[in-house]
C-alpha cells in the first residue's frame, strides 16, 4: 500500500490528504490536525520509515533553515519528496511573466532575504517535486469572507498584478504529481488570469451587493509589514509546466469561476 507523510496537516495540504485517501493511500500527518506531533522524533522517524512518499508544508523558519530537513533530513533517505514553496521566490518581476525557468532570488544571490527561496532551494537539491504557489484562496478564505466581513481592501498601484489559485486546483494538481511519480522540479500552481487584486475584491463585492471599499494609497493602507511586502511585488507566474506535465488544468482557471462556486 502507498503511505504519504505529511509534515504540516494545514488548510492546504488536508485537502491533499483526503484526495489521496480517496486513491486508497495511507495517509499520516504531523500538526494540529494530524495524528502526531512534529516534535514527537519516535513517532515521527516510525512514520517516516513506513511512508512511500513524503510531503512538507511547513514554512521555513523566521531565522531561516526549513524545519523539517533540519529536523528529519537525513532520515528521509532516497523517497519521493514533495515541498509545498511559494511563488514570492521570484521576487519583484515589475508586471512580468515567470515560469520555472525563471531564476528564484535564492539562485541570483538575494536568498539570503528570503527564507522561502532558501528551503525552496534546499528541496530542490534534494530531488523534490516543488510546488510554487502564489495565493490561495477557497472555502472560509477569499474576498468573498474579506468583503463580508469588512476588511476587503482596495489600493491604489496602478498595474500591480497579482496570481492566486484555488485550494482545491493545489490539491488536484499536487495528487496528479504524486500518483503519476511526476519527475522532481519545480511546478507552478496557478490560475490562468493574473489581475489586480482590486478587480478582485470589486467583483466580489458586486457578487454580495455590497459597496465597494476605499481606495486607499499604499501609506493610508497603514498595511502590516507583511502585507505591505506583498504588495511591493509584482508579477504573472505561467502555469504551463504543470499542465504540460502533470496533464493538470485547473477547475476554476480564474476568480470568476472560483468565487461564484465559493457563493
Amino acid at each position: 500500500m502507498a503511505r504519504l507523510l505529511i509534515f504540516g496537516l494545514g488548510y492546504t495540504a488536508t485537502r491533499i490528504a483526503e484526495g489521496m485517501r480517496a486513491r486508497g493511500w495511507q495517509v499520516r500527518a504531523t500538526g494540529s490536525a494530524g495524528d502526531m506531533a512534529f516534535a514527537d522524533r519516535a513517532a515521527v522517524l516510525a512514520a517516516v520509515s513506513e511512508a512511500t512518499h513524503i510531503l512538507s508544508s511547513v514554512p521555513p523558519g523566521r531565522a531561516g533553515g526549513d524545519p523539517v530537513l533540519e529536523t528529519y533530513g537525513e532520515a528521509l533517505g532516497d523517497k519521493p519528496l514533495f515541498y509545498l514553496s511559494s511563488t514570492g521566490v521570484y521576487g519583484d518581476r515589475h508586471g512580468a511573466w515567470v515560469d520555472e525557468a525563471t531564476p528564484t532570488i535564492a539562485q541570483s544571490g538575494e536568498g539570503r532575504r528570503n527564507a522561502r527561496a532558501e528551503a525552496d532551494l534546499a528541496w530542490l537539491g534534494l530531488g523534490a517535486r516543488v510546488f510554487r504557489l502564489p495565493g490561495i484562496y477557497g472555502p472560509g478564505r477569499s474576498a468573498l469572507d474579506r468583503v463580508k466581513e469588512g476588511k476587503a481592501r482596495r489600493i491604489d498601484l496602478p498595474g500591480q498584478v497579482f496570481s492566486r489559485v484555488h485550494v482545491d486546483d493545489i490539491a488536484s494538481g499536487v495528487v496528479a504529481a504524486l500518483m503519476q511519480d511526476a519527475p522532481a522540479g519545480a511546478y507552478n500552481l496557478g490560475d490562468d488570469l493574473p489581475c489586480s487584486g482590486n478587480a478582485v475584491a470589486e467583483h466580489a463585492c458586486r457578487l454580495l451587493g455590497l459597496p465597494l471599499p476605499p481606495l486607499e494609497s499604499l501609506e493610508e493602507a497603514n498595511l502590516s509589514e507583511m502585507a505591505r511586502g506583498f504588495y511591493m511585488e509584482n508579477r504573472r507566474v505561467a502555469n504551463g509546466k504543470a499542465k504540460r506535465v502533470l496533464g493538470w488544468s485547473p477547475k476554476f482557471p480564474t476568480y470568476i469561476e472560483g468565487l461564484a462556486a465559493l457563493l
